[in-house]
């Protein structure tokens, strides 16, 4: 299978510009650009299948540069539904920085910053030797533009296509850049730059875009849903990506697979036949989990992300770290606990339960535990024991609810 048949079996393709786009992908060394803005000082989940696909370019002979929109980040690409607040130079700088050390790293790519070019054009021939090219007619049909024009839109985000355009003539001229990749979202942008290139030089060039990667509702996977699974492990753990993997939705599971991994088409073939058969065993979860993790962090982060999840919930949690515990439960109310203390007083002096009758129930019917060990003993002293490292203790009452415990100096 070559490289255009597998980009459509992994459903990675959404649009291009021309039919010629299956012989160039085929062919090997295009030189193409994928960008991003530099809105947060982390890709996440929701960037990875598109930068995915720029490493199985390169894979197959392509050469990839990545942009780093320090300009256009200060503008602020169109969102369908309201104006994008605006962030400061001082943070756009700060993230340009994160994102550049982060890409170089995961990646290997040649990153480039558009501030670099965009910089000292100033106003008159910004109008002059771009503007032009732009009807406002052509510029209104574009759907991310017709989607905003009841809500409303201002100059600033209309101009927003042309300095992704100047982008792609810049590198078509100066990085012998021939090719854009984008998400679906950009289509819009990557034909402006088409045209404005055919207009400027009378070349071609090239672009296609890559759906959106969305959970089985359809919402994406990003910052401003609020649910981002960020790619800097200091900002999700790698326990954390493991969970988020585990416990995606069976229906999405082979298709994450496809967009998310290098597997094979008969190793994914294989796992979804066993998710088919097996689908308690969740061994297409964690292969998707193994794959994505071992690529970003390597595999002792893999390995580390499973030991904590089968001890988290079993008593051998207390061979854990107390870091590892406090990183693993950061959605978990947490109160505080004064050692010496016995089971009854504790559960009430840190409003885990109302009152000391209701403790006393929640003890006497096997409901507490700590640290996965039932307590059924009424005078039960919570002690150094009971800790990890000294430092943190989990707590559970009943099936779900459970508490970090954090012990009082």
């Amino acid at each position: 299978m070559n490289l255009y048949e597998d980009l459509k079996w992994r459903g990675l393709l959404k649009d291009i510009s021309s039919p010629k786009i299956e012989e160039l992908l085929n062919g090997g060394g295009v030189t193409f650009y994928i960008g991003t803005d530099p809105t947060g000082d982390s890709l996440h989940i929701g960037h990875f299948s598109s930068f995915l696909i720029a490493s199985r370019l390169k894979k197959a002979g392509h050469n990839p540069v990545l942009l780093i929109g320090g300009a256009t980040g200060l503008i602020g690409d169109p969102k369908p539904t309201a104006e994008r607040a605006m962030i400061t130079k001082e943070e756009v700088a700060h993230n340009v920085e994160a994102l550049t050390n982060q890409v170089k790293k995961i990646f290997d790519f040649e990153v480039v910053n558009n501030w670099d070019w965009s910089k000292d054009i100033n106003f008159i021939d910004y109008l002059r030797d771009y503007g032009k090219y732009f009807s406002v007619n052509y510029m209104l049909d574009k759907d991310i533009i017709k989607r905003r024009l009841d809500a409303g839109i201002t100059y600033t985000e209309f101009s927003y296509m042309i300095m992704q355009s100047l982008d792609f003539l810049w590198l078509y001229e100066n990085k012998g850049v021939t090719m854009q990749v984008a998400g679906q979202d950009q289509w819009g942008n990557i034909t402006a730059g088409i045209d404005l290139i055919r207009k400027k030089t009378g070349k071609e060039a090239y672009g296609f875009t890559v759906p959106l990667i969305t959970k089985k509702d359809g919402t994406k996977f990003g910052k401003s849903e609020g649910n981002a699974i960020w790619l800097d492990i200091n900002k999700t753990s790698s326990y954390e990506m493991y969970q988020f993997f585990i416990n995606t939705e069976d229906e999405m599971v082979i298709d994450y697979l496809k967009k998310l991994t290098f597997l094979s088409k008969e190793e994914i073939e294989e796992l979804e036949k066993t998710h088919k058969e097996k689908p308690e065993l969740r061994i297409a979860h964690k292969k998707l989990a193994e794959e994505v993790i071992t690529f970003l962090h390597g595999h002792d982060e893999y390995e580390k992300a499973v030991r904590i999840s089968e001890s988290l919930f079993s008593e051998d949690v207390i061979n854990l770290t107390s870091e590892e515990v406090i990183s693993s439960l950061k959605g978990v109310p947490s109160v505080e606990v004064a050692l010496g203390s016995t089971i009854v007083d504790m559960l009430v002096d840190s409003k885990i339960v109302s009152s000391k009758r209701e403790a006393r129930e929640f003890v006497s019917a096997g409901a507490i535990s700590i640290n996965n060990k039932k307590i059924v003993d009424l005078d039960y002293v919570v002690d150094k024991k009971d800790t990890i490292e000294g430092k943190v203790l989990i707590i559970k009452r009943g099936k779900k609810n459970y508490y970090l415990g954090m012990i009082k100096r």
